[in-house]
């Protein structure tokens, strides 16, 4: 099966088929290059998505990441992000291994093809010379043969006519044989192309084209070897990274796997669990018999406003003993977050105070080994003075010691605060627990940490100590008719260090340096109950004023 022989008079064709064969390799390069354009534009759009749902650093979404739900899921997006760089692989070596392979070999493909039927037409053009000769001296031989007849006939005229000259006649016969001559001559001639030209076509038809169009034939079943290699390679660059791939998948499986609900479960509880005991019971109040109530000798307030409280404490507030009871806000509309947490409740309190205490020793191991990296540079300038002065150093040596100074105080300070909350300091005094044993129901402050008091300003519920303070006294219809209880006496001053905004429902504001009475003192949860004067009273932080109780304090109403 060869070209040469069997399409020998096809070369248009086969110029035709050889082009449509290069088009063909051409659409294929431009199929591979979309192909590659589209990997890139997968892998980029699955590192946005893995981007887009990463934890953001330093936030609240990125503590959520300890649960185990949450790692399964984080570590499907990097796995995410790794698939699609196998994406990347993919388009990168299409890109090198076919597209620029292809494009280079179309180009010489394309050279070659040139070459060949450059080759194939210079051999046509040389036959149709050969044969354009062959036609000319047919043409010349037919004509000296024509002329040679004419001559002759002349010649024989005029021979036998008696009125011409002998002369004439000699000359008529000298004519016809030049003519006879001449086609001779011509016969000759072109017996002589017509061998040539039939050797010529012979060697074009037997041997030129058919080397010309098996030339053709080789490189186009070149073309054809290196598409299916081309198509090959396609499939195989996909398959390489079908184990990486893999891989990432089982990744995602492993992360899947490693979901642990009953661990998710337990850091719940640590990352809500607030330390307070469960409400006891309430004690029941028969209304039905007249009885007077006593009042306890702790008691701050009068029968009248202890009556008041509990029959508040016993009605409309009976929601708030429940901490999933929808609370007062207050806690998180505050501006400012107090230095020992007393925010919040013992158990994140706790915690809290535990990582900044990890944090401070963390901080003072880092100055420490920058203090002995500077002593160690300055022993070596001392034992070498030309490679430096060891004076230089001594500033810095100073403040890297004061640093340490200052987070070793700072962290002492965060650890009594630590040791309180976990009982190894003693706790407030019971008599400071139990000062209050009433609370102001419509104005609840900020959250108590304290589990000792009955109830935290923001109305979560905590289990109360003495029934001492619980002034019984009959309730009635016709108290709600009065003004609420009367005013706590004071029982010390304060003065503010710094300015505060009370802003919230159940705060009051202060200014720094300013001097108001104290009424209700800290009961662990992180306030201190003011007044100003009769009508503005409130919570303030502690932590934003100095207190100096008043142990003799009567409680006589003066006003700043």
């Amino acid at each position: 099966m060869s070209w040469g022989t069997e399409l020998w008079d096809q070369f248009d064709n086969l110029e035709k088929h050889t082009q449509w064969g290069i088009d063909i390799l051409e659409k294929y390069i431009k199929f591979v290059k979309e192909r590659t354009e589209i990997e890139l534009s997968y892998a980029k759009q699955l590192r946005n998505l893995s981007k887009k749902y990463q934890p953001k650093k330093n936030s609240k979404e990125e503590e959520e990441y300890r649960y185990t739900a949450c790692k399964a899921f984080l570590s499907t997006l990097n796995e995410m992000n790794d698939y699609a760089g196998q994406h990347e692989v993919i388009s990168e070596n299409m890109t090198s291994q076919i597209t620029v392979e292809l494009a280079r070999y179309v180009q010489e493909l394309k050279q070659e093809r040139k070459s060949h039927f450059h080759d194939g037409r210079k051999a046509q053009q040389h036959i149709e010379t050969c044969w354009k000769q062959l036609e000319s001296s047919k043409r010349r031989f037919e004509r000296d043969c024509k002329e040679a007849d004419r001559a002759q006939q002349y010649f024989e005229k005029m021979d036998a006519d008696i009125n011409v000259t002998k002369a004439d006649v000699e000359k008529a016969r000298q004519q016809a044989q030049m003519r006879h001559q001449m086609a001779e001559d011509s016969k000759a001639d072109y017996s002589s192309i017509l061998q040539k030209f039939n050797h010529e076509q012979h060697e074009y038809y037997h041997t030129h084209i058919p080397n010309i169009f098996q030339k053709i034939q080789e490189m186009e079943e070149r073309r054809i070897v290196r598409i299916g290699e081309s198509v090959k390679t396609y499939a195989e660059l996909d398959r390489q990274v079908i184990p990486i791939i893999g891989k990432c998948l089982d990744g995602i499986v492993k992360a899947a796997e490693s979901i642990d609900p009953k661990n998710d479960s337990q850091l719940a509880i640590e990352a809500y669990k607030s330390g307070f005991e469960p409400p006891g019971d309430i004690e029941f109040e028969d209304y039905t018999q007249p009885m007077k109530r006593t009042v306890s000798d702790n008691s701050l307030s009068n029968s009248r406003g202890e009556s008041k409280s509990e029959l508040k404490f016993g009605g409309k507030s009976k929601g708030k003993l429940w901490p999933f009871i929808k609370k007062n806000k207050l806690s998180l509309k505050l501006g400012a977050t107090p230095e020992d947490f007393s925010n919040l409740p013992p158990e994140q309190r706790r915690k809290k105070l535990q990582q900044k205490v990890d944090e401070l020793n963390k901080e003072i191991q880092k100055e420490m080994d920058q203090r002995d990296a500077i002593t160690k540079m300055k022993d070596v300038y001392l034992k070498n003075p030309q490679m430096g002065d060891p004076a230089s150093l001594d500033h810095k040596l100073a403040e890297v010691s004061q640093n340490i100074e200052k987070l070793r105080l700072e962290a002492q300070k965060f650890e009594a605060w630590l040791a309180e909350v976990e009982g190894r300091l003693p706790a407030r005094s019971e008599q400071a627990r139990r000062q209050s044993g009433m609370y102001d129901v419509q104005n609840p402050p900020a959250v108590n940490s304290c589990a000792q008091d009955r109830e935290s300003p923001d109305g979560s519920y905590t289990e109360e100590q003495s029934q001492e303070s619980e002034v019984k006294v009959l309730a009635t219809d016709f108290d709600d008719e009065f003004d609420d209880e009367e005013s706590l006496p004071a029982i010390g001053t304060c003065k503010a260090l710094y300015t505060f905004e009370g802003q919230n429902e159940g705060t009051i504001s202060v200014v720094e340096g300013e001097t108001v009475y104290v009424i209700e003192e800290d009961k662990g949860d992180g306030w201190t109950r003011i007044r100003r004067n009769e009508d503005e009273e409130g919570y303030v932080p502690t932590s934003y004023v100095e207190v100096y109780l008043d142990k003799n304090a009567k409680g006589a109403k003066t006003y700043i």
